[in-house]
C-alpha cells in the first residue's frame, strides 16, 4: 500500500476502500476533475469525519477547502487495490448462489474473475456455465492453477471445513466462505465469513429498533 504498513490501517477502513474507487472511478468516468468529501459522504453513504478520517491513513490526499484530485485519487486507489492486477478465483458448490456468482462473475469488476468452479452433481460436471468450467470437486487439487490465489465457498455447511482444508493445500491465500460453518484455517490464510441469514436479522432488528437509523457502514 504504498510503503504503508498494512497493520495501520484498520480493517473497517480497508472495507470501505472498494466503495470509494468505485465512485471515484465513476466520477472520473463522467469527467469530474475534483470531489468533495460532502459529495462522497452523499454518494457512499459514510460521514464525511470517517472519509477524511479514512483518507489521513494514507497522507496528503486533498487539500482544505479544495477538495480531492479526481485523477489523483483514481491512481492512488487503483495501485492500493491492485486494479491493474487480474484476480483470479475459483468458485466451490455450484447450488443456486455458485450459479448466480458464476452468470455474474463480477462484470462490473474487471480486475477479478471466476476461472474454474467445481461441484459433485453430475448434471453440472464438465459443463460451462456463465463462460466458467465446472469440474467434479475430486479433481480441485489436479485443476486448480497456482494463479489461482482466492475461493468462493458455497457449499453445504458441513463440507466446509474440509474442503477449506483442501482449498489451503492447493495454495488458497483468501476464501469468501458463504456457509453458516466457521471455518477455521492456518495463519497465512484469510477468511471472510458472509452469513446471509444473519445478515438479513441484522436488518430486520435494525428496522425495528432503530427507526432513524442512518444507512452508515458501521466502523
Amino acid at each position: 500500500m504504498n510503503n504503508i504498513e498494512h497493520t495501520k490501517i484498520p480493517q473497517a477502513t480497508a472495507k470501505r476502500l472498494p466503495l470509494y474507487y468505485r465512485f471515484i472511478n465513476n466520477l472520473y468516468n463522467q469527467g469530474k476533475t475534483r470531489v468533495s468529501s460532502k459529495e462522497l459522504s452523499e454518494a457512499v453513504k459514510v460521514d464525511s469525519a470517517t472519509i477524511r478520517r479514512d483518507f489521513s491513513y494514507f497522507g496528503a490526499l486533498g487539500k482544505k477547502g479544495y477538495g480531492y484530485n479526481v485523477d489523483h485519487l483514481l491512481t492512488f486507489f487503483r495501485e492500493t487495490l491492485s486494479q491493474d492486477e487480474v484476480t483470479k478465483v475459483t468458485l466451490i458448490g455450484v447450488g443456486n448462489l455458485g450459479t448466480a456468482f458464476l452468470n455474474y462473475n463480477f462484470t462490473k469488476n474487471n480486475n477479478t474473475k471466476i476461472e474454474i468452479a467445481f461441484d459433485t452433481t453430475p448434471e453440472k460436471v464438465e459443463t460451462n456455465i456463465g463462460g466458467v468450467p465446472v469440474y467434479h470437486i475430486n479433481q480441485l487439487e489436479e485443476k486448480i492453477g497456482e494463479d489461482i490465489s482466492v475461493a468462493i465457498l458455497t457449499v453445504p455447511a458441513q463440507a466446509a471445513q474440509p474442503i477449506a482444508d483442501r482449498l489451503v493445500k492447493a495454495g488458497i491465500q483468501g476464501i469468501l466462505n458463504f456457509t453458516p460453518a466457521r471455518i477455521t484455517v492456518r495463519e497465512h490464510v484469510r477468511v471472510h465469513h458472509i452469513d446471509l441469514s444473519v445478515e438479513l436479522q441484522a436488518l430486520v432488528y435494525f428496522l425495528k429498533h432503530y427507526p432513524l437509523y442512518e444507512n452508515n457502514e458501521a466502523e
